[in-house]
């Protein structure tokens, strides 16, 4: 009677994420009228009429059911981000379907000898891998010539990586009228975005996504003028097609693009170190944004320790790398490759724009390890596991070897984030900060080992552990073994990654564990 409980109340709130879905998946018909891709357009019309009324017609089928309660939002969380991005793979499968073949090739530009990328859409597989690739902010792609796929679909995943980046729930949460504030709190909670800054959940809801548009359109601005700055004789056109995509992308730290070669497509070191800024900027948290825009405090940049602590590792990681990849003989430019990269990196956006594959080890493992393992800041767009948590694991280790020099009766404090913790407090979050990376790097263990035994002989198995980091840190950065021929099976498994990564693992395991046991503690 209770699973039968739980499973209606979870369909309910499915319908209404699933009713949003069809509003998002609107917005891509007005692009495609704006460049007459009269059947992208509609691809994307079914796609969201579909998603509008089956949406719809869950929760009204379900409509008694009552509101969540503390044990369904991990379980509401994870499979609404499994339906969301289903539905949002649709678009690609209709217009890969519907789009005639001559119009298709049209996409492609003139004299290339390649065909439209829209044709690996005829795969579902393709079409989840890149949907739950943009909702997550990955970047991992199927789209192996960008361009090829038309301005619509090119939109579409740069819109759907900044609805992701924010938070799917955390907009529903906006938008939803009718659930309960104790309720909205526990969806709230349950994704990874979740800090609240405000008494009323909504309220910091749409506080967030303030901030975030707010950043998005001084970031566009900033893209369009530096874009004709560097690169004067690019078309007008393509320039603020390409800062609406890149700021979307960036500050989402999802690292889509626009060109076939992403950054690298410019083929300028000035466009490279103009990305940076997004890039840096999207690995900020939303909360340090919303206290600078709403609050006045510019002071923040350097109290605020996810911040102050991202910006040491952007300017001494860059300086590592680009010191170790003067040893890697593949690499021209180290400096350059070094810098870009490596802020690439650790704000998991995944713009590239050098052959990792080609590098040496020790330049491997620094970017593995050092960047996308870490990832940006808790309560931002970024994966990984968060610049707070390592920050706080090694302030917990130095605390725990400092407290071995006193006294047993002594109570020693520590001192983060501006407050005051007490050791029964430490204890516990270390406890809860440990299991979390434990468990992150786990999975990301066992996944490599997995796709070892479907990949081709000419990757190794550090080249499958840095795509299997890339996608559970959501950095899209690749060593090219994310590609339309690859084995079914590694595509699945970096579809879960992506999944669990966006989630941080434990609402996908509550949903796993919900499955088999049910939503109730058992009671020995």
């Amino acid at each position: 009677m209770r699973y039968n409980r739980t499973y209606q109340i979870v369909l309910k709130e499915l319908g209404n994420l699933l009713s949003l879905m069809g509003f998002i998946l609107i917005v891509p018909v007005f692009v495609g009228f704006i460049y007459g891709e009269w059947y992208s357009s509609l691809g994307f019309l079914i796609s969201a009429v579909f998603s509008f009324l089956f949406g719809k017609g869950i929760n009204f089928l379900f409509r008694n059911a009552i509101e969540p309660q503390y044990n369904h939002g991990y379980i509401i969380a994870a499979l609404g981000w499994l339906f969301m991005t289903m539905v949002g793979g649709l678009p690609f499968f209709v217009i890969s379907y519907i789009t005639p073949c001559e119009v298709i090739q049209s996409f492609v530009s003139v004299g290339a000898d390649y065909t439209s990328s829209i044709l690996y859409f005829n795969n579902p597989l393709h079409c989840l891998f890149e949907s739950m690739s943009a909702f997550t902010t990955t970047g991992l792609t199927m789209s192996v010539h960008e361009p090829s796929i038309g301005k619509t679909l090119l939109f579409y995943r740069s819109f759907a990586q900044w609805i992701g980046g924010a938070g799917f729930i955390v907009l529903a949460l906006t938008m939803v009228k009718h659930i309960s504030g104790r309720s909205l709190k526990l969806l709230y909670r349950s994704e990874s975005t979740g800090i609240n800054l405000r008494n009323k959940v909504i309220d910091t809801a749409k506080g967030i996504w303030k901030s975030y548009a707010i950043i998005t359109g001084i970031t566009i601005i900033y893209l369009i003028i530096g874009t004709w700055l560097i690169l004067p004789e690019y078309p007008l056109a393509d320039n603020v097609f390409d800062a609406i995509n890149h700021a979307m992308c960036g500050l989402s730290s999802g690292g889509f693009s626009t060109l076939d070669d992403s950054i690298a497509g410019y083929h300028s070191a000035g466009m490279e170190m103009l990305h940076l800024l997004p890039m840096i900027l999207g690995s900020f948290s939303l909360p340090f944004y919303f206290r600078i825009f709403y609050n006045g405090k510019i002071n923040e940049i350097w109290r605020d320790i996810q911040t102050r602590s991202l910006l040491i590792c952007f300017f001494f990681g860059s300086l590592i790398l680009s010191v170790l990849l003067t040893y890697s003989p593949s690499v021209q430019e180290p400096f350059r490759e070094g810098v870009f990269q490596y802020i690439s990196a650790i704000s998991t956006t995944g713009w590239q724009t050098s052959n990792i594959h080609l590098w040496d080890d020790r330049s491997f493992l620094m970017i593995i390890f050092g960047a996308m393992v870490i990832g940006g800041a808790w309560g931002g767009t970024v994966g990984g596991l968060k610049i707070y948590r390592v920050v706080f694991l090694l302030k917990g280790i130095r605390w725990h070897i400092k407290k071995s020099f006193f006294s047993p009766n002594m109570i020693k404090t520590m001192k983060f984030d501006q407050k005051v913790m007490m050791p029964d407090e430490i204890n516990e979050e270390l406890n809860n900060t440990g299991i979390f990376a434990l468990t992150f790097l786990l999975v990301i263990l066992i996944s490599a080992f997995l796709t070892t035994f479907f990949l081709p002989d000419n990757y190794t198995f550090f080249d499958a552990l840095f795509e299997s980091v890339s996608a559970q840190s959501t950095a899209g950065l690749s060593v090219g073994i994310t590609d339309p021929g690859m084995h079914p099976v590694v595509e699945i498994i970096y579809i879960f990654q992506m999944w669990v990564g966006r989630l941080e693992i434990f609402p996908v395991l509550a949903l796993f564990r919900f499955a088999f046991l049910g939503a109730n503690p058992k009671i020995p």
